[in-house]
């Protein structure tokens, strides 16, 4: 195994880079993408965003956004106001992409092959130029933006009693990020530029109470409906100065859960909206666990039982009740449950059939809308709005969505195969050093291809290369560290007591 002690940044990106292309890829932007967006840029400069015929001026309204601290890729803004029924109007605007890239141009074809953002240790390999997802199709603070608006009248209960969606001309305002208003909501000291924010806007402050109220009362409907309670652990390399110092686990918080849950409700209106047009759409569903006999087994292995057909409502009152009693467990089980649960795929709802619905969600209407800049689902799915808005054919067949939808699904497992790759190759640079040690991790895939386990620090993943016989999902074994090999993200455990 190899034994290179030199962690950073730019290795990574090679690796990243070389993984995507092994997969059939992009990259790199061509050519052809670069002149185009030239053109784009041009015509941009000469002709700012202005509100056309149909089109709201919503621009006065206190938009804001909240997203990672470090997320240039702005994609959906929300803003709060009063119904005359004493319910709460929540406003969610979507980037409007399709304005600027068109169908079966250079830059759609790009996006169309990789169909998702790349996320790696190694760096983000977007799905569009960045001078668009960052810049000109990106709903930055401070500039007018077009955009599709989603419009839902909440009542205090967390039900959705009226909806539209509308094209609109919008601006941010306020450019927030996820820790510094949770921390905030949750009690904590204003973070400055949250202060500096609110001297210039003061509305501001009212909208985020506002709009974190209506958030958790649709989230505490969600879950008296089914939706899983999961927390599963993302890591995320942290850097010095080009070198990998440590993967670090981003926690859940109560901002995360407010953007979440208007996504949410805002992807189901436009799945009910395009049904309703009479428009087919790309539905993201989670059918019925695939291992459902396994989650029964964890839950008798620690005191539960759970119906032997799966029942989401049942499953998260398991979670819930686990997490209570066990906090510092939870991340663990929650990530058990969710490789045994399976995963997403994309699929068409054609109006008059059934909607096969999120099982993780419990929803039955879900689509994805709300991020055009990094996901090509989302745009496809706005190209269809727009033209069901405009009372025009739908711009994809039916059998041209059940093709993307096949496609959109094998090439997000392949971007995640490439995102985990990386996230191996991280971890493994920073446990070289500590070959020999020992670790206690929690197994989270036993099949005919192997068996794996994930210990927290460093938070890594790797192979049981010795003594994987009678693991499965869920199981906590102590393990030692065999070998870690930083290129092909390799990382070895050997079962503690098995020769």
């Amino acid at each position: 195994m190899e034994q290179s002690t030199a962690p950073n940044r730019g290795r990574l990106a090679a690796i990243a880079r070389d993984a995507l292309k092994e997969r059939g890829l992009l990259p790199e932007f061509s050519p052809a993408v670069i002149d185009e967006l030239h053109q784009i840029a041009q015509a941009a400069a000469a002709a700012p965003p202005q509100p056309g015929e149909g089109m709201r001026d919503l621009r006065e309204l206190p938009w804001a956004s909240i997203d990672n601290d470090d997320s240039r890729d702005l994609d959906q803004l929300s803003v709060s106001g009063n119904a005359a029924s004493g319910a709460t109007i929540i406003m969610v605007a979507v980037a409007d992409v399709d304005a600027l890239v068109k169908r079966g141009s250079a830059i759609d074809e790009h996006a169309a092959t990789n169909t998702t953002s790349v996320y790696t240790a190694g760096g983000i390999f977007p799905m569009l130029p960045e001078q668009l997802s960052t810049d000109l199709t990106s709903l930055n603070e401070g500039v007018d933006r077009l955009a599709i608006v989603v419009e839902m009248t909440v009542n205090q209960d967390g039900t959705v009693q009226a909806s539209d969606v509308y094209r609109a001309l919008v601006r941010n305002h306020a450019k927030l990020a996820y820790n510094a208003v949770a921390a905030w909501l949750d009690g904590g000291a204003m973070p400055p530029h949250l202060q500096s924010l609110l001297a210039k806007f003061p509305a501001l402050e009212e909208q985020l109470r506002t709009q974190d109220r209506v958030a958790q009362a649709m989230r505490k409907l969600r879950h008296e409906h089914g939706a899983l309670r999961l927390q599963t652990p993302e890591a995320q390399a942290v850097f010095d100065g080009g070198e990998l110092v440590d993967l670090q686990e981003e926690q859940p918080n109560r901002a995360k859960q407010l953007i979440e849950e208007f996504m949410v409700a805002a992807n189901g209106v436009v799945a009910k909206f395009l049904a309703a047009k009479g428009f087919s759409s790309l539905r993201r569903v989670l059918r019925s666990p695939e291992r459902w006999e396994r989650i029964v087994q964890l839950a008798k292995v620690l005191g539960e039982k759970l119906p032997g057909e799966p029942d989401s409502r049942a499953l998260d009152a398991f979670l819930v009740k686990q997490r209570d009693a066990n906090p510092a467990a939870f991340p663990d089980l929650s990530l058990s449950v969710v490789k045994l649960l399976g995963r997403g795929e994309y699929a068409v709802e054609v109006p008059g059939q059934k909607a096969e619905g999120h099982f993780a969600l419990a929803v039955n209407d879900y689509t994805h809308s709300t991020a055009p800049n990094r996901r090509f689902p989302d745009l496809i799915t706005q190209r269809q709005l727009k033209a069901a808005l405009a009372g025009v054919a739908p711009p994809y067949s039916d059998d041209e969505l059940t093709g993307l939808a096949a496609h959109c699904t094998t090439e997000e497992a392949n971007v995640s195969k490439v995102e985990r790759l990386v996230a191996k190759s991280a971890a493994a640079q920073l446990l070289v050093p500590r070959i020999g040690q020992h670790f206690d991790g929690i197994v989270t895939g036993a099949s005919d291809k192997g068996t794996w386990v994930r210990i927290s620090h460093p938070a890594a993943e790797g192979r049981v290369v010795k003594g994987a016989k009678g693991l499965d999902v869920g199981d906590r074994v102590k393990v030692t560290l065999l070998g870690a090999d930083v290129g092909r993200g390799f990382i070895d455990f050997g079962r503690d007591g098995v020769r």
